[in-house]
């Protein structure tokens, strides 16, 4: 059994059973991720998912110090590309977010590293039914106040759930645990 969401097609499957909720520690990726999840907002995943590739061109392969660089004109080239969600809020909010990391990275902290001290470095075992949590309030607020956007408590739980910091695969899912370091502790709801 895999869990119901994963079912809508063959794409979302393959996502499930090879990406979601497996533990990333690739500071550069869960960036990635994070921005992508904030372009979800008012989506579906799916939509993401299917532009995903069209996205890592358009943004440099997320490269933090390309995109750190976008000017003006790069908003609007991006503003003109179809095969992104055009929401100019967001498309700021990703060169931002490319700014916050490298001036986090100055200052001497890995981005892994801070994401995964929420959790002292350990995966925590989900519910699967919630839309937010307390981790994922602390750590958008923590995220908010370093001036990231798109990062709301449910933001940050969808992004928890797929790079595995949370493992929310639902009960009898042949990912849940599968994918994650067998010391799973519960999550605080």
């Amino acid at each position: 059994m895999r869990c119901a969401w994963a079912n809508a097609d063959a794409q979302m499957q393959h996502y499930h059973d090879t990406e979601w909720g497996v533990p990333v520690r690739d500071a550069r990726e869960l960036w990635e991720t994070l921005m992508l999840e904030g372009f979800q907002a008012g989506l579906s995943w799916q939509v993401i998912l299917r532009k995903r590739e069209a996205f890592r061109a358009a943004f440099a392969g997320f490269d933090p110090v390309a995109v750190a660089d976008f000017g003006p004109e790069d908003v609007e080239r991006l503003m003109g590309n179809a095969g992104i969600v055009r929401a100019r809020a967001k498309i700021e909010a990703t060169i931002r977010g490319a700014q916050i990391y490298l001036e986090m990275q100055a200052r001497g902290e890995d981005f892994a590293e801070y994401c995964w001290s929420f959790t002292e470095g350990r995966t925590l075992r989900g519910t699967g039914v919630a839309t937010q949590t307390d981790l994922s309030t602390r750590i958008s607020s923590d995220l908010k106040r370093r001036g990231f956007k798109f990062v709301g408590p449910t933001i940050v739980h969808a992004w928890t759930q797929a790079v595995g910091i949370v493992d929310d695969h639902a009960p009898g899912c042949f990912m849940r645990s599968q994918a994650t370091k067998p010391d799973l502790r519960p999550a605080a709801a």
